[in-house]
């Protein structure tokens, strides 16, 4: 199981760019059962909020109808992630607090890796990073 982080999902829907191709695979693997994506309701916030500020709210809601129907297991965020989340401020100090509650979400539900362009993680020993074009070279393609 692996958590996908917004920054996946907002390559894909986005602009052309050199992240915008693996990403995009990478869903489609998800969407295959290939691999096993799921998200956290940040996720979910974090799309809503980023194409709402940019005034792309067509494109954000399309994006965030297509993550559902994608990856339909979202973890909630409770008292308890941020607590962890709290937490895992107080360790790492150049942890942003987004970062800190995807990765608390992924300790209090036994999810060991991240798929994100975002290094910030590698920083949070109880989690490993990985990005699409490293995890798509594990997925066989019949």
């Amino acid at each position: 199981m692996i958590l996908v982080d917004s920054n996946i999902l907002m390559y894909a829907g986005g602009a052309s760019h050199p992240n915008k191709g693996p990403s995009i695979a990478l869903l489609e693997s998800i969407a295959k059962g290939e691999v096993d994506g799921v998200i956290d309701a940040e996720v979910l916030q974090e799309i809503l909020h980023r194409y709402r500020s940019i005034g792309r709210w067509k494109d954000g809601s399309k994006v965030y109808d297509l993550t559902r129907k994608i990856i339909p297991l979202v973890f909630p965020i409770t008292v308890e992630i941020l607590d962890r989340a709290r937490a895992l401020l107080g360790k790492y100090p150049k942890l942003m607090a987004r970062d800190a509650l995807h990765a608390a979400v992924c300790i209090g539900n036994d999810v060991q890796t991240i798929c994100s362009y975002d290094r910030d993680f590698d920083d949070v020993e109880e989690i490993k990073r990985t990005e699409p074009p490293d995890l798509l070279k594990f997925v066989t393609v019949e």
